[in-house]
């Protein structure tokens, strides 16, 4: 009796995960089946008949791929700045003893704001200050959507630093950043490349925002959502799927990453 009344949880509790992760994942998958499909009708292609046409003819959607180009320019500068500006926070964090629920609350309060919302806003005080839209008001907005995930991220991993160490540090002579530099910042680096990652690929991916904020130049899902709406080729699916492959290597990337630190650490 006991062993069937604790199996019965694990089984509702797996079968919800299996459920949420079907509902999460089935619909990128379906789209990258759909990219190797070699009819210009969206569906999923025979085994026979899998192919890379619409990939290789991605080299030829030039608006394609200036606006991955601009993307990727934007998801970088996003990923450096949010990480730097998190870290920051995270420090300030760690030093506060009043106030730090309230800083915590601040840090990721733009996290909860809906993007139509927030760009909207956005769209609104940059155009009254008389500032042109361009890639630098896309990064802004990115910015907000990214900093409180790296934020979380760089805290999370301030786990590895013990008190202790910086406490030895201290008694060794080592000043403040002495011990940021030889002892808090090789502990939490796997952090730091965590929320780099994950601040580029929200960057990569953000279209709300985009939308109010990008100039003349366009981000890829900007011009991904215009081609749906005059008529969907097929090289948009191959572009889609082609970054959620990539999106997911680096997710996993950094999975395993952190796991094998956390063996080693243990």
């Amino acid at each position: 009796m006991i062993v069937r009344e604790g199996m019965a949880p694990r089984i509702v509790i797996w079968t919800l995960t299996i459920f949420g992760l079907i509902v999460i994942y089935a619909p990128p998958l379906y789209l990258l089946g759909v990219s190797f499909n070699p009819a210009l009708q969206p569906g999923l292609p025979h085994f026979s008949d899998i192919t890379l046409k619409w990939y290789l003819a991605l080299g030829s959607e030039s608006a394609l791929v200036a606006a991955l180009g601009q993307s990727i320019v934007i998801a970088l500068a996003t990923a450096v700045i949010a990480t730097l500006l998190s870290l920051g926070a995270v420090l300030a964090h760690r030093e506060l003893h009043r106030g730090r629920s309230l800083w915590f609350l601040t840090v990721l309060l733009p996290m909860f704001v809906p993007g139509v919302i927030q760009g909207l806003a956005l769209s609104t005080v940059i155009s009254r200050a008389g500032v042109k839209a361009s890639a630098l008001t896309v990064i802004a907005g990115h910015l907000l959507w990214a900093m409180p995930f790296a934020f979380i991220v760089i805290l999370t991993s301030f786990a590895a630093v013990r008190r202790s160490y910086l406490m030895a540090a201290d008694d060794l002579g080592a000043g403040r950043f002495r011990q940021f530099w030889d002892i808090i910042l090789p502990l939490i680096r796997p952090g730091l490349v965590s929320a780099f990652i994950f601040s580029f690929l929200l960057s990569l991916n953000e279209f709300t925002r985009a939308f109010y904020l990008a100039g003349r130049q366009n981000t890829l899902p900007v011009v991904l959502f215009g081609k749906m709406n005059s008529g969907a080729s097929p090289t948009i699916y191959a572009m889609s799927g082609a970054i959620f492959l990539v999106s997911s290597v680096c997710v996993v990337a950094v999975a395993l990453r952190s796991l094998l630190m956390q063996r080693r650490m243990g």
